[in-house]
């Protein structure tokens, strides 16, 4: 997809997780007298469904990389194959390393495995940024590949969990942009995401 999207994206390895997640990561706790969604257990990583809308398919996409569950058998690299399935096959590996960034490490994962940690994601918008037009316009030939988008995702990051025997949830606001191509008349395909909290505006 070469330099335009590159530079847009970001190259970074970062972390989500610090130490057990639910007692030390800095969120604000879900108000008491605010409804919650409910978060419905899923037992394994789904594929992501196929999808010609690109709007549809960057809030599927978005909701797969924050969807995961250490109940479940799976592991945070298994949660995070059903993006790379979904992946133009000229950006497979950088959306793997995007991919890896988000999720927890294997160490992460087997200390949130612990309190039974799992994780949605509820999006509140999702809009396509200005700059992303600025960044096509720029782009030489070739550079974005034929239906590029963006949509910059802004939502909260649900977490629950178990921690001291007792039921604990905690919730942080998160923004991020979504990179997909949806070519004329096929599926539409994932490119990259953004550094969390880094989106396109």
């Amino acid at each position: 997809m070469g330099a335009a999207l590159a530079v847009l994206v970001g190259v970074g390895v970062y972390g989500l997780l610090r130490g057990p997640a639910l007692a030390h990561e800095s969120t604000r706790p879900a108000a008491a007298a605010t409804p919650r969604p409910e978060f419905v257990p899923v037992a394994q990583p789904r594929p992501l469904p196929r999808s010609r809308e690109p709007e549809a398919f960057a809030r599927a996409a978005a909701a797969a990389m924050f969807g995961w569950d250490t109940r479940s058998s799976a592991s945070s690299s298994e949660w995070g194959q059903v993006l790379v399935d979904a992946a133009d096959a000229d950006e497979a590996a950088g959306l793997a390393a995007d991919v890896r960034a988000y999720l927890p490490t294997i160490e992460q994962w087997e200390q949130l495995r612990t309190y039974g940690t799992r994780q949605w994601l509820t999006i509140d918008t999702a809009h396509v940024p200005d700059a992303w037009a600025t960044a096509v316009t720029q782009a030489a030939p070739g550079q974005i590949p034929p239906g590029a988008t963006a949509y910059t995702i802004v939502g909260v990051r649900h977490r629950a969990g178990t921690w001291a025997d007792q039921p604990t949830r905690t919730e942080s606001r998160v923004t991020f942009t979504v990179f997909i191509a949806c070519a004329d008349g096929e599926a539409c395909r994932l490119l990259r995401f953004s550094r969390l909290d880094e989106p396109l505006e």
